[in-house]
């Protein structure tokens, strides 16, 4: 199935892995890769050193394109976005919308760049500063998301763009990609899917929960960094939403200290990475400090498998989502199930032309 995003990639099928902090690691981007989709490698919980061993790994496991997802936001971006460059990496992901300047650099290099969005005006901004593609994410979407529907938000992004759109947030199957394809989009990217995979290496622990889970037990709460995020319902959600400000900032302060020792910043770069998340954002500076609690949280449930300690991201569509595919087997899934909707639909007898329908009764 060839559409615009797979001409611009080089990738067979139109399908994304996404870039999810501690869990989209080398292991499962490269069996995407391997499986004909798009594999993210997710950066912003790497140092520098460990995001080029990283990169390396996943070009040792494949020969395919493959991605690497970076925060545009950070004070090292630019160094990030060196690196890939050194390193050949074919395509480069935005969770925030990249600089006008960022995007010329990585463009000039010959670096695919296609930001993550959550609204048009933000789809329209990155187009017209040069983005080869944009994925938009609505609601569903798990992690940080906003409030408008991938049905409302899409086809209003394909109609203010000209470049490839990947629809994201809700997708899990094939008969989610004919209906993305139908709305004008040139693929899906899914991020609980890949995540619920043999390849992934979230303990199964974690897995089970996501398994047992139903639509109803996926949240949007504002508990852990002041932010909109999606996650599955918990005791640990529960208590932080439960707990007071004064709570809440103190184990802030603690999860940042620990993030500034696993990450090897510095405060006066973790300051400076405050003030970029600030800039053009109505974030007080509580809201900044309660950001640390995201990696940190997100680290003790997807590699220490204590759901107890930890939150999980999570798209609406872990409610649907019953098994644990190998990525090969997902998406040889996925893509034979969309062949099989198309030619359901090429099938159907095609409607009366205007005029000539038959009488009533």
């Amino acid at each position: 199935m060839k559409t615009a995003f797979t001409k611009l990639v080089g990738v067979e099928h139109p399908l994304v892995q996404t870039g999810m902090g501690w869990v989209a690691g080398p292991r499962l981007v490269s069996a995407a890769a391997n499986a004909g989709a798009l594999g993210i490698l997710a950066s912003a919980t790497m140092t520098l050193e460990q995001l080029r061993s990283a990169v390396r790994e996943v070009a040792s496991r494949t020969d395919a394109p493959f991605g690497v997802n970076l925060r545009a936001d950070a004070g090292d971006a630019a160094e990030r976005a060196a690196l890939i460059v050194d390193e050949g990496v074919r395509v480069a992901s935005f969770a925030l919308a990249p600089s006008k300047e960022l995007i010329a650099l990585l463009k000039d290099a010959g670096v695919i760049v296609i930001p993550s969005v959550g609204a048009r005006r933000h789809a329209e901004k990155v187009a017209a500063w040069g983005a080869d593609a944009v994925i938009v994410q609505g609601g569903e979407g798990g992690g940080h998301t906003g409030d408008v529907a991938t049905t409302v938000l899409l086809p209003q992004v394909v109609d203010a763009v000209d470049i490839p759109v990947i629809a994201a947030g809700g997708f899990h199957d094939g008969r989610g990609l004919v209906a993305a394809l139908s709305f004008g989009a040139a693929g899906v990217a899914m991020g609980t899917r890949f995540l619920l995979t043999s390849d992934s290496t979230v303990p199964d622990a974690v897995k089970a929960e996501y398994l047992k889970a139903g639509v109803r037990d996926v949240t949007v709460t504002t508990a852990v960094d002041g932010l909109p995020h999606r996650m599955l319902r918990s005791e640990l959600v529960a208590s932080l939403e439960r707990a007071g400000r004064a709570r809440a900032l103190a184990r802030a302060v603690r999860h940042a200290a620990g993030f500034r020792k696993l990450s090897g910043l510095s405060w006066s770069r973790m300051v400076r990475d405050g003030l970029a998340m600030k800039h053009g954002k109505e974030l007080s500076w509580s809201q900044v400090l309660l950001a640390a609690n995201t990696p940190m949280l997100l680290k003790a449930s997807m590699v220490e498998g204590r759901t107890d300690l930890g939150v999980m991201a999570s798209g609406q569509v872990a409610g649907v989502i019953e098994d644990l595919p190998s990525c090969a087997e997902l998406v040889t899934r996925v893509m034979a199930e969309a062949h099989t909707v198309l030619d359901r639909l090429h099938g159907l007898t095609p409607p009366h032309p205007l005029g000539t329908l038959p009488p009533p009764g």
